[in-house]
């Protein structure tokens, strides 16, 4: 027998037929034909080959559906959030511009690029409130946010022994009872309209460009040693804290919009939305933190259109109401912004008059933006009930309420400084900023001038200045804080809308009075109280000062009245005043490694003795009003468009609802 012949070798092959579709005897030969077999009759290797490769498909399928997919959500997300929070056409102001310090080189400063957070052109000032369902949806997102975020940084309440009244500190007083806060006229609806366009403004002129030179200065040293911190101590080149929220960095936020200051106001804005957390267990007082932080806020987002600062608003001012549920809606003085714990001052039961009734303007704001009556309705049961309360004498009303009975407490002391002061003015501009529909407010604020003529003005020897006193149990007293120079632009405003023209003539001779307050100081700087001489004697002044009242603290008050008395009557002398103050600023508060101090003498222009401190309204009102003041253009934050809350943050005037 043969052998049998070797085996063939083994070859690996695909055989691939082209046909058209038929076979030689005309039937559909893939329909015949399996493909499970011819699956089979690949090898092992070209099976692996073609499924790896089916595989690498599909993930490159999956991957870029995922990419494409998250792109969208983005973007509807964004889109889905600002539907949410942005009104339709928010207010806005032009865009800062940078200033130049060289007034050579800056003939007509040019606009800056916009920025992707910011919104530009003119400030339509058309605010409606979202509807119901929105609003809701916007309180929930933004509070769920910030309890993540603001959970893992809680901090250390601050214990204090003292309570600040606008940067004074004041110890407590014996006997006393809870200090409170002031409240105005009927409640209003807010209106949809706000009020006009806002020009583009000038060119800053050589005097507000030694304020944005002042304000710079002031900035390096707060951006050097205080940064994020409440206060800056600009001679020992540190801070302080009163509530750990950045205070100056948020009262400052508007000035730098108006200045111009585009860099300085970016990184202030990066800030606040990286760094700003109110899930702290912290005090608050609820009237200096509502009219810087919560007012500062407000201010920033109508000038800017940026909604970070309506969304950090809203979450503010929900940390604030529970200071409002007390037995009589009188709010209490303090709130823990973090637990929600309201309470008055360790030692007494009282708020003083002044703080419960001058927070109205940025609660109603806030409901109007918002949509939620909630803090207008717990804003304005405070004006309600202070407004039918007795003990008033014409008008004038006590310094201190009790949160338990909300009644009046230490009757028959009646003052326009502190304690009291912004009860007056936030009755005129709760009527101003309502569209002048809430007679009870304009009716108290009248009686309430009457009242301050017949029983508190005076003038004083030799030369006639008139002045505002106090009264204490029928007792006339000679003295006038500081505090009380915003009453002369106050009066200038009421007249300016309309009210008897005899207050304009008050407003003047005010005016002069407090000018003098600052002019008869060896420095040039009023101090925080002076006494005046009621008696004819030639070797005295007009204005005595004692000892313990000779600091001056960087307040406003004397330039923001010039502003009002230069801006609605033209005459220039009330421009060269505000210039004598700024040089004296410079003179003998500014500190050369940044900032500006507070000092202890007036009288002493050898020594004024800096008192390490630079309060927050010396960027927030001081230096704003200076800037505005030396402005010739009334377009500029024009008095018929808005209304300045006491911490010179401006919010719309509300317009009239459209019909139809």
């Amino acid at each position: 027998m043969y052998p049998p012949p070797p085996p063939a070798p083994h070859r690996d092959f695909i055989s691939v037929t082209l046909s058209l579709g038929q076979s030689y005897d005309g039937s559909k030969s893939w329909r015949r034909r399996s493909c499970w077999r011819k699956w089979k009759q690949l090898s092992r290797l070209q099976r692996n080959v073609i499924l790896f490769f089916l595989t690498f498909l599909v993930l490159c399928g999956l991957l870029s559906y995922i990419s494409v997919a998250d792109q969208w959500r983005a973007v509807d997300g964004r889109s889905a959030e600002e539907r949410k929070v942005r009104p339709a056409d928010p207010p806005v102001l032009p865009a800062p511009r940078k200033a130049d310090a060289n007034p050579e080189n800056s003939p007509g400063l040019l606009p800056q690029k916009p920025q992707r957070h910011f919104r530009r052109g003119p400030p339509n000032l058309q605010i409606r409130a979202p509807d119901k369902d929105s609003k809701d949806r916007r309180q929930d997102d933004t509070r769920r946010r910030d309890e993540v975020v603001g959970d893992a940084r809680q901090e250390e309440s601050t214990q204090r022994t003292v309570v600040s009244w606008r940067g004074a500190v004041i110890e407590p007083e014996q006997g006393t009872e809870p200090p409170s806060r002031k409240a105005e006229g009927p409640p209003t609806k807010p209106s949809s309209q706000a009020p006009g366009i806002q020009n583009q403004p000038a060119s800053p002129n050589e005097r507000q460009r030694a304020v944005i030179d002042a304000f710079r200065h002031a900035w390096t040293g707060y951006r050097k040693f205080a940064w994020g911190h409440d206060e800056l101590k600009p001679v020992s080149r540190s801070f302080s804290e009163w509530f750990g929220l950045g205070l100056t960095l948020i009262d400052a936020l508007d000035t730098m919009w108006i200045l111009g200051l585009k860099k300085e106001f970016e990184e202030a804005r990066k800030w606040v939305s990286k760094k700003l957390r109110f899930q702290k267990d912290v005090d608050v007082n609820l009237f200096e933190s509502t009219i810087r932080i919560l007012g500062g806020l407000l201010s920033a987002y109508h000038l800017s259109g940026d909604d970070l600062f309506l969304r950090k608003a809203e979450d503010f001012g929900n940390r604030l109401l529970p200071a409002f549920q007390t037995p009589s809606r009188i709010p209490y003085s303090d709130v823990n912004i973090g637990t929600g714990a309201a309470h008055p001052p360790r030692w007494t039961s009282d708020s003083t008059v002044a703080e419960v009734t001058s927070i109205q303007l940025e609660f109603r704001e806030l409901s109007r933006l918002t949509g939620s009556k909630k803090f207008q309705e717990a804003a304005e049961e405070v004006t309600r009930r202070v407004h039918s309360l007795s003990g008033k004498k014409d008008g004038l009303v006590p310094m201190f309420i009790n949160t338990h009975s909300g009644l009046f407490t230490h009757m028959g002391v009646f003052t326009l400084g502190a304690r009291a002061d912004s009860y007056y003015e936030y009755l005129l501009k709760q009527w101003i900023q309502g569209g002048k529909k809430e007679t009870q407010l304009l009716e108290d604020y009248l009686e309430a001038v009457e009242g301050i003529k017949r029983h508190l003005l005076r003038r004083s020897e030799p030369r006639k200045l008139t002045f505002v006193g106090e009264l204490a149990h029928g007792r006339f007293s000679a003295k006038m804080d500081h505090l009380v120079c915003f009453l002369p632009g106050t009066l200038a405003l009421g007249a300016h809308h309309g009210l008897p023209a005899d207050h304009m003539e008050l407003a003047r001779a005010l005016m002069d009075t407090c000018y003098q307050m600052n002019r008869q100081m060896e420095t040039g700087l009023s101090p925080e109280i002076v006494h005046f001489n009621l008696y004819p004697q030639s070797d005295r002044k007009d204005v005595q000062v004692k000892p313990a009242d000779r600091h001056n603290l960087l307040r406003p008050e004397t330039v923001e009245s010039l502003f009002y008395l230069h801006r609605l009557t033209g005459e220039r002398k009330y421009q060269d005043w505000g210039w004598e103050i700024l040089q004296s600023f410079n003179k003998y508060t500014r500190v050369p490694s940044g900032g500006y101090s507070s000092i202890s003498n007036v009288q002493d222009p050898l020594n004024p003795q800096p008192r390490d401190k630079m309060e927050s309204f010396f960027l927030g009102e001081t230096l704003k009003y200076l800037y505005l003041l030396f402005s010739d253009d009334p377009a500029l934050l024009s008095l018929d468009a808005y209304v300045f809350n006491t911490e010179a943050h401006p919010l719309p005037i509300w317009a009239p609802p459209r019909v139809g």
